[in-house]
């Protein structure tokens, strides 16, 4: 049988497209990187490409359409949660993209697939810079604080909180001997909690502090 017209093409597309998207997750350290998402966009094509050549009497995208079913158990070995919430879900939705610029490529619309590619480069350059600031000015971070028991201890370091104009609520406290230990979950800007910080580090009182 002979090969089909621009299969070639369409696969030195693949590759490159995923290894472009792949090399940005690299480039964050990310669990699917540039080999994995360029495996993902070949993948796609090739699925594409052979739903279309042994369907092509039947029903062409029996195959191609389970893609994006097959994709999703990827996607979803890379979301975990940890302690400060859910990580991998921007990974994952990129591995769902970029199996859908492979499906693309396969199915001979290579243009909308690199402008796609395009367009999710700048999306992620641009929304990290976004994020950045958005950080700096609104931070959720979790306090412990172990310090001799005292009367009014943890409201007198919840009055510390209040100072650098941080919002904050008590999520944990715990006695000890004359130990007591209190945790607070706290949002504010970066300078606000830096200024907490500072205090809480100055304070010998304070016997564990963490942060």
């Amino acid at each position: 049988m002979p090969m089909p017209e621009n299969i070639v093409e369409k696969l030195v597309i693949s590759l490159l497209i995923g290894g472009i998207i792949g090399a940005e997750r690299e480039y964050r350290s990310k669990s699917a990187g540039f080999r994995t998402l360029t495996l993902i966009c070949l993948g796609s094509t090739l699925f594409t490409i052979f739903s279309e050549l042994i369907g092509a009497n039947g029903n062409p995208d029996r195959i191609a359409s389970n893609i994006a079913t097959g994709i999703g158990f990827v996607g979803a070995g890379v979301i975990f949660k940890g302690d400060f919430g859910v990580t991998g879900i921007t990974t994952a939705a990129m591995i769902w993209a970029t199996a859908a610029m492979g499906m693309g490529i396969g199915a001979g619309y290579e243009s909308i697939s690199m402008i796609a590619c395009a367009l999710i480069l700048a999306m992620l350059f641009l929304f990290s810079r976004l994020e950045g600031w958005i950080d700096r000015i609104s931070q959720t971070r979790n306090y412990k604080i172990i310090c001799e028991y005292r009367e009014k201890t943890l409201h007198n370091y919840e009055e510390c909180l209040k100072r650098p104009h941080l919002t904050f609520k008590r999520s944990k406290e715990t006695k000890s001997e004359n130990l007591i230990t209190g945790e607070w979950i706290a949002r504010g800007s970066e300078k606000n909690h830096l200024l907490f910080v500072q205090y809480i580090l100055n304070d010998p009182e304070v016997k564990t502090f963490e942060f």
